[in-house]
């Protein structure tokens, strides 16, 4: 039997043999019949790997930024210099100024000023649950608060000339694909919260349930092999999304391995790791 959802990792912080690697995500998609693309790292080596890996990008359709920050958005730099059609959907909030204070002083994290001045024509702003084709949506995130809300201190939206507020992730959506085995959800980062994401997404879809989620979860700490989060809560997010019905969990690029090794213990086989080159049929 065919897929209905094929998926390709193009570019992850690690990668197979033969491939590039960085920090950033990247995702091809062909969905029954269409050719998406959901983010392009954080440069031009996931063109690389699409073309090893027989990927062609020119014949990519449309594509999605799963949020404003550089290391899914500034690949789309040589995305637009080999395909001049596609749209980019974003959220509204996308092209604003955000920061990370995780080194000392504020930097700057957001989409690569260039990128956003330069191709503004090609970024298509989207609000609430977004049809992209039947099947595939462009979903926002609605659940917010609570014990799985966002644990992100150190990333910051930019107002006015030096002012910086706590981002609240308004630029945040999920890529949502209806199949026969249940949805599948990317969001790549899930900077919002994972637990509240997929239960944003089911509010969206009722009567449904998440076959599968492919992201990050910002479970660590920048430069360190240390949890942003205490391993008791790491747990409780495994616990949740076992509650929620979630089948299957490929995580990797901003999920450290000492979040994912406590996720292997309380998900067994239902937690995979995301790398470069990875093939996905669903």
């Amino acid at each position: 039997m065919t897929p209905e959802l094929r998926i390709t990792v193009l570019m992850e912080n690690t990668a197979r043999e033969g491939l590039e690697a960085e920090h950033g995500l990247s995702f091809f998609l062909e969905y029954r019949g269409r050719r998406f693309l959901l983010d392009a790292g954080s440069s031009g080596r996931f063109a690389d790997n699409a073309q090893k890996l027989g990927v062609d990008l020119d014949g990519v359709e449309l594509a999605a930024l799963s949020h404003g920050h550089y290391d899914h958005a500034d690949g789309l730099r040589a995305f637009f210099a080999l395909n001049d059609r596609a749209p980019v959907y974003i959220r509204p909030q996308a092209g604003e100024a955000y920061y990370s204070k995780s080194g000392g002083s504020p930097r700057f994290v957001g989409i690569h000023r260039e990128i956003w001045e330069g191709f503004r024509d090609r970024f298509v702003p989207v609000d609430g649950l977004y049809p992209l084709c039947p099947g595939a949506w462009l979903a926002p995130e609605t659940v917010r608060g609570g014990p799985f809300a966002s644990r992100e201190p150190n990333l910051l939206r930019k107002v006015g000339e030096d002012r910086f507020l706590p981002d609240d992730f308004s630029h945040e959506q999920s890529m949502v694909l209806e199949t026969g085995r249940g949805l599948v959800v990317l969001n790549s980062c899930c900077h919002g919260g994972v637990v509240n994401i997929v239960k944003g997404v089911l509010d969206q879809f009722p009567g449904q349930r998440v076959y599968a989620l492919l992201s990050g979860l910002h479970m660590l700490s920048p430069g360190a092999n240390a949890l942003n989060c205490p391993p008791d809560y790491v747990r409780q997010v495994a616990a949740a999304l076992l509650e929620l019905g979630v089948e299957h969990l490929w995580t990797g690029h901003c999920t450290g391995p000492a979040a994912f090794a406590l996720l292997k213990e309380e998900l067994g086989d239902r937690v995979e790791p995301l790398t470069g080159g990875m093939r996905l049929g669903i």
